[in-house]
């Protein structure tokens, strides 16, 4: 364990990221750049005293459970996990389950895409990042609780009278077919997420058609390049849909894009201007 690394490594990552980064708010009197101590080591499940031993390189060698924590905490990469690790003197496995944290970068992307909508998709097909246009033009993703988010269970699970879907008959099935194979690579390189296991059984017992597919055991998606939405207040609207892998996170951008000049065009600007708003209800 290299004490005066792991320190200076901590506290270097700690003073780059924001308050708002974490959800956390920036408060009047705050001093230091990025997070306080004690801020960390309350994202991390720690104590602050532990926390604070080991920016001072006078803490003990932190299990890998508190590693995992600080990881989480402090938004570090894979590479970033990796080296925090090998400082403290455990080397890194394999990550046991879908990573979640979306590198900051790929945020900054989103929010440099007005004319995209544009998501980011966990392993298990989880929307774990969005930007305006897209939640404009599929749904605000903000307040459902993370199992409504997973499309999966969206194409699978979700009651058929729900109000609104996010992809139309015309779509459903390509990507229902598609989505189940990508998850059935991810339940192999994940063999020992709970999540992941609690997710397929769900979708086993709830779903004679995903059961069928997944007897089938493929585990290579056909690529999607048009998908039609059909939104409650402009009506269908076909997109080009491009997938970006983010290979160290294993996630995937979803980019979805319009034709110069056409409908679908004129139509995600009228989103863009409307928004999440509700016009369609009488206030």
């Amino acid at each position: 364990m290299d004490r005066r690394e792991l320190a200076g490594f901590l506290r270097g990552r700690r003073e780059r990221i924001t308050p708002a980064d974490v959800g956390l708010p920036a408060g009047p009197r705050r001093r230091t750049p990025g997070l306080r101590r004690e801020e960390v080591a309350q994202l991390a499940f720690i104590s602050t005293e532990y926390y604070t031993r080991l920016e001072q390189a006078r803490g003990p060698r932190p299990s890998r459970e508190v590693l995992a924590g600080l990881a989480r905490a402090l938004r570090l990469s894979n590479a970033e996990r990796d080296h925090l690790h090998h400082l403290a003197g455990a080397p890194p496995g394999p990550p046991t389950g879908p990573s979640r944290e979306v590198p900051l970068s790929i945020l900054d992307l989103l929010r440099r895409l007005p004319h995209t909508a544009a998501i980011v998709l966990s392993a298990t097909y989880e929307v774990i990042a969005w930007n305006d246009l897209a939640a404009a033009l599929l749904e605000d993703f903000s307040p459902l609780p993370r199992r409504e988010r997973n499309l999966l269970r969206r194409a699978y699970l979700a009651p058929p009278s729900r109000e609104r879907p996010l992809y139309d008959p015309f779509d459903a099935e390509a990507f229902a077919r598609a989505a189940a194979r990508r998850l059935r690579a991810a339940a192999a390189r994940y063999p020992d997420d709970g999540e992941v296991a609690t997710l397929v059984g769900d979708l086993l017992s709830g779903s004679a058609e995903f059961a069928r597919l997944w007897a089938a055991h493929d585990v290579h998606p056909e690529p999607t390049l048009l998908k039609t939405v059909n939104h409650p207040l402009i009506g269908p609207i076909t997109l080009n849909c491009t997938f970006l892998d983010i290979p160290d996170q294993d996630q995937q951008i979803v980019l979805y894009t319009v034709e110069p000049g056409s409908p679908a065009e004129q139509a995600l600007r009228l989103l863009s201007v409307i928004g999440t708003q509700r016009m369609d209800i009488p206030g």
